[in-house]
């Protein structure tokens, strides 16, 4: 009896570890050898200039959205996970960019590097504790963190797919 108890423990046991495990987490997929893609595979076709989208977006209210894809190259990456970074837009302008359903990030070394980004452009009321949040995950020192005492309003952007240029 003693045994069969152990074989059945056994036997669970090994079926248990053979089972596959699925995970929320998107793969990282090679779309060609120019880019990564990162989240929902997008192509490069189509994709607007920051400018072009920064006309678009600087329209925009608190509220609004706008399907948009375009091209930057990343001004910062949150180097905690990569679950965010900054692309300019034009001039002084930029955009802060998060991940749809933190469903991916971006590698935490792509500061620099150029992207195609598609998903919904909006313009976003940033909390004081957000942008401190932000502040500490760019590395910022205490004093900057503590100074940071009035919200912003920002434009935003949440993608759902990411291609990296990787040449």
């Amino acid at each position: 009896m003693k045994s069969w108890i152990q074989f059945c423990a056994v036997a669970l046991l090994l079926f248990t570890a053979c089972k596959e495990v699925k995970t929320t987490e998107k793969e990282v997929v090679e779309v060609s050898s120019a880019y990564q893609s990162f989240g929902d595979v997008i192509t490069e076709e189509n994709a607007l200039s920051s400018e072009e989208v920064y006309a678009q977006m600087k329209v925009l209210q608190v509220g609004d959205t706008l399907p948009v894809k375009f091209i930057s190259t990343i001004k910062e990456v949150c180097t905690s996970k990569g679950c965010w970074m900054k692309l300019p837009l034009y001039e002084a302008e930029e955009t802060m960019v998060r991940f749809k359903d933190y469903g991916f990030f971006m590698p935490l070394d792509s500061q620099g590097k150029d992207v195609i980004v598609e998903g919904i452009a909006f313009v976003k009321q940033t909390s004081v504790e957000e942008l401190q949040h932000y502040a500490k995950d760019a590395g910022k020192s205490t004093q900057e963190i503590a100074n940071i005492k009035v919200p912003e309003t920002t434009f935003a952007f949440e993608a759902n797919g990411v291609l990296l240029k990787t040449k």
